[in-house]
């Protein structure tokens, strides 16, 4: 494997408190120091970073690559590619795929499809119930041994209380993360826009609060009397994030995370039924944006991760409520939360590190730092570089998006997987 030497960049690693200009010395696939290169160390490989940015690569909480079983809106290969190119270098795939990931089997799969691909690192979320039909347990164990970092049933109602119950005790007795989607779904019924005064005017059915703050209440009582170590994901009300800063306080072991895109939309962008606005959990109003950009401020939310959900064009074709719900995200993230840096919202070491060690630590992996001995799992930014969106440039399949056309400030130049140079663009 190559020996690499990335030189003159501002290295910003928030787990380490590093902000300063640095070299990284890399051998085997790993990082082996930091400012001066080791004894006998030659490259044969190096990389100017002048005026850029080095920091460890993105780690995403939540990205549907559509495979196996809806190659058509995306595929491991192509979505990973996406996000290699968007400095992205470990992405989690929830469980709902065709078929979905309940045995090890599926589990393999994966992993096998996603080394095949050479592109980022994949990581799995299983089932918590069979089929995610929220009846009987999944083996969890079973997966986890299969490399699967956390367990959810995602959106997917758990109706008995006792089942749900019995998930959490399973899974706190064998340290399995919970990921849970807080939605009550009787209170969401066919809802597909936040209820208040937009989705009345447009005459949109609405989604209350409550499907959410309900959820999260229930979910909060359960993992207090059972122990487990959970984590909320997609938040989308300020009132849900107060009872997450609460419930931590109060000492539970609970994290949570925010799509970007919730904290720069609210439910005005769905303006003449935009069905690329439609998302789920659906944007809400502006206070509750106001009110995701505090949870990030007060680090009550750990983690920005994209949600991304690459569609074919007919899926975005029909009226608003028919539509199918998500947004392809992956070449977002990085630039919307470096615009919550520009807008004041969080410190420019505070956004990188809610994309970097802080949903590494929710996954529990050794990644997400520059750390010499850690994986060399590197994003070099160009933070000088002005672009636009544009359908025609976008690398993942599906091109569903409410940001084409905005404008960004900064973009990758190099994405480095295990030491090697998987994506480079012209500077």
């Amino acid at each position: 494997m190559s020996k690499i030497h990335i030189r003159n960049g501002h290295l910003i690693d928030p787990l380490n408190q590093r902000d300063r200009q640095g070299d990284i010395f890399i051998a085997a696939g790993k990082i082996i120091a930091i400012d001066k290169a080791p004894d006998g160390f030659v490259a044969n490989h190096e990389v100017d970073a002048s005026g850029c940015w080095v920091f460890p690569g993105l780690i995403d909480l939540r990205a549907r690559l559509r495979e196996p079983g809806q190659e058509h809106k995306g595929t491991i290969a192509s979505e990973s590619h996406a996000a290699t190119s968007a400095g992205i270098t470990t992405i989690c795939m929830p469980p709902d795929t065709l078929p979905i990931i309940d045995t090890p089997a599926v589990v393999e799969l994966i992993h096998r499809r996603a080394e095949a691909a050479g592109q980022a690192k994949v990581v799995t979320l299983g089932a918590l119930t069979v089929g995610l039909k929220g009846e009987h347990l999944s083996e969890m164990v079973q997966l986890q041994q299969a490399g699967c970092v956390g367990m959810t049933n995602l959106h997917y109602p758990i109706l008995e209380s006792q089942i749900m119950r019995r998930a959490m005790e399973y899974a706190a007795s064998n340290g399995i993360t919970v990921f849970i989607n807080a939605e009550d779904e009787k209170l969401a019924g066919s809802g597909y826009a936040h209820e208040g005064q937009v989705s009345t005017r447009l005459g949109l059915k609405g989604i209350p609060e409550t499907a959410e703050t309900l959820a999260v209440s229930r979910k909060l009582m359960l993992i207090e009397q059972t122990g487990v170590r959970a984590h909320f994901c997609q938040l989308s009300t300020a009132r849900a994030v107060q009872m997450i800063k609460r419930a931590q306080y109060d000492g539970l072991r609970v994290t949570a995370d925010v799509s970007a895109h919730q904290l720069h939309l609210t439910e005005m962008d769905i303006g003449f039924f935009d069905s690329n606005c439609h998302v789920l959990p659906p944007l809400r109003t502006q206070r509750d944006r106001d009110g995701l950009r505090l949870g990030l401020q007060e680090d009550t939310l750990s983690a920005i991760c994209s949600d991304h959900q690459p569609h074919d064009r007919d899926a975005k074709l029909a009226p608003f409520g028919e539509t199918e719900p998500g947004i392809s995200a992956l070449e977002t993230l990085l630039p919307l939360s470096l615009r919550l840096v520009e807008e004041g919202v969080l410190t420019r070491s505070d956004a990188i590190a809610r994309l970097t060690c802080q949903p590494a630590s929710v996954l529990n992996l050794p990644v997400g730092s520059l750390k010499p001995g850690h994986a060399a799992d590197i994003c070099i930014f160009d933070p000088a570089q002005r672009w636009h969106l544009s359908e025609d440039e976008m690398v993942s399949q599906g091109h569903n998006t409410p940001f084409i056309g905005w404008e960004f400030n900064g973009r990758v130049r190099q994405t480095l997987v295990d030491g090697k140079i998987i994506f480079s663009r012209q500077a």
